[in-house]
C-alpha cells in the first residue's frame, strides 16, 4: 500500500532522514520505534506533505505522492499529530465535523459522527463540551476520531500514548485495534516500544535517521538489542 524508498529529509544542513526505506502492507499495523530525534515524526510529516524530501520517493497505492497536505488527505492518508492538538475552543462535535471537511454530503458527515460516538461513547455524552476542557486521554481519543472522519485508507499516529496514564494508554491501544479491524492500515510512531511491538504486525527501528533493524513485531520484542535499548531490559 505504502512504499517509502531511499528517503532523505533535511532541516537546513541537518539530515533528519538518511536513506529510509519502509513498506506498509494493506491492512497492517506497522510500528516505528526509536529514541527522541531518531526521525520518526519527520517521516510522518513527510508522508503527509508537511515536509519535502531532498531525495527518494513515497508511493501510495502505486502512485508517487507529490502533493500538498489537503490533497494527500483526499488520497486517503490522515495524520493524527503528536500532542493531540484538538481545536480547544470548539466543541467535541465541532471538532469531529472539522475532521470531515473534505466530505461534501452533510448526511454522510452526520453518519460518521455517530459512528465515532459508537466507537467512543463518552464523546457523545459530552458532544457540546469544549474540547479544551477534556482530559488528556479524552482529547487523544477525540483527535484519533477526528482523523477517522475523512474515512482514511491509511492513518498515521504520532505518539498517541504520550503523557497518558497506563489505564488510558490501554484504551488508546484498544482503539487502534478497532481501527485495524475496520480495514484501515495503521502506521504507529510510539515511544512505548513494548506495547507498539506487541500490537503491530511489522516494525522498524530508527536511529539517527536510519533504519537499523526491522522485523515482525513479536520477534523484535524478544530481540536482546531492542530489549536493552528500548524496553529497559537486560
Amino acid at each position: 500500500m505504502l512504499h517509502i524508498d531511499n528517503l532523505y529529509v533535511s532541516y537546513g544542513h541537518i539530515e533528519a532522514l538518511k536513506g529510509v526505506t519502509i513498506k506498509v502492507p494493506h491492512g497492517a499495523i506497522v510500528s516505528i520505534i526509536g529514541s527522541n530525534g531518531a526521525g520518526k515524526s519527520t517521516m510522518l510529516n513527510t508522508i503527509s506533505g508537511l515536509l519535502k524530501p531532498s531525495q527518494g520517493e513515497i508511493v501510495f497505492e502505486g502512485k508517487r505522492l507529490n502533493l500538498i497536505p489537503h490533497e494527500i488527505v483526499k488520497q486517503g492518508i490522515v495524520q493524527v499529530p503528536e500532542g493531540r492538538k484538538v481545536f480547544a475552543g470548539l466543541t467535541i462535535k465541532e471538532n469531529l465535523t472539522a475532521g470531515g471537511y473534505i466530505v461534501k454530503d452533510s448526511n454522510v458527515v452526520a453518519e460518521r459522527i455517530q459512528k465515532m460516538f459508537e466507537m467512543y461513547p463518552i464523546l457523545e455524552k459530552r458532544q457540546g463540551q469544549q474540547a479544551g476542557t477534556l482530559s488528556g486521554g479524552e482529547q487523544q481519543m477525540l483527535a484519533i476520531c477526528r482523523g477517522l472522519m475523512s474515512d482514511p485508507k491509511l492513518i498515521l499516529l504520532d505518539e498517541p500514548s504520550l503523557g497518558l496514564a497506563p489505564i488510558i494508554v490501554k484504551g488508546v491501544f484498544d482503539l487502534i485495534k478497532q481501527i485495524r479491524e475496520q480495514g484501515i492500515t495503521v502506521v504507529l510512531v510510539e515511544q512505548n516500544a513494548k506495547k507498539a511491538l506487541a500490537l503491530c504486525d511489522y516494525a522498524y527501528v530508527l536511529e539517527n535517521g536510519k533504519v537499523v533493524m526491522e522485523g515482525l513485531g513479536k520477534e523484535l520484542l524478544c530481540d536482546p538489542g531492542v530489549k536493552k535499548a528500548y524496553l529497559g531490559e537486560r
